[in-house]
């Protein structure tokens, strides 16, 4: 764990020795690093959450104001630059849901703070709650439920406060 890849093997033997002994939290701190996985009791979901991920913040684009990019017709669209991003940390299946018949944890028009949980990224089994770390009011979800998605894709568009 000393260099700062992710050793998914050892995450599955972490999440093996979770399932075998029925444990529901796991904490491993090896200087700077932290893994803390905690099985989900509640949900539908069987495999553990990670609720401590690597801090991912949302990007800001410079506030100029507008700014114009093509579309697949080839025709100028404005972009408003002021929109903060939200982006997948990592590659997995999006889940707007925390189960199939729940309400989604966020809409268009939904406000957030920092600490809300915008969705889950499933990777490999294991269900990775994504917060907003912003503040503002979503105004666009770029993906929908049960899409794969890639690390660093966009998937939501915030209007800051």
């Amino acid at each position: 764990m000393a260099d700062k890849d992710i050793d998914i093997k050892k995450i599955k033997e972490l999440i093996d020795i979770m399932k075998q002994n029925g444990l529901e939290v796991i904490e491993i701190n090896h200087g700077d690093d932290k893994i803390y996985l905690k099985r989900s009791q509640p949900q539908s979901f069987s495999g553990p959450i990670i609720t401590s991920m690597p801090t991912i913040k949302p990007e800001m684009a410079p506030s100029s104001g507008q700014a114009n990019v093509t579309n697949s017709s080839g025709s100028a669209v404005p972009v408003d630059d002021s929109l903060i991003t939200i982006k997948s940390p990592l590659v997995g299946t999006f889940y707007a849901k925390p189960s199939p018949d729940s309400d989604p944890f966020v809409e268009t028009g939904t406000p957030v703070e920092p600490q809300t949980v915008v969705c889950i990224i499933e990777a490999m089994k294991v269900m990775n709650e994504i917060k907003a770390e912003t503040s503002g009011t979503i105004v666009e979800a770029f993906v929908t439920d049960g899409q794969a998605v890639e690390y660093g894709q966009v998937l939501f568009k915030v209007k800051p406060d």
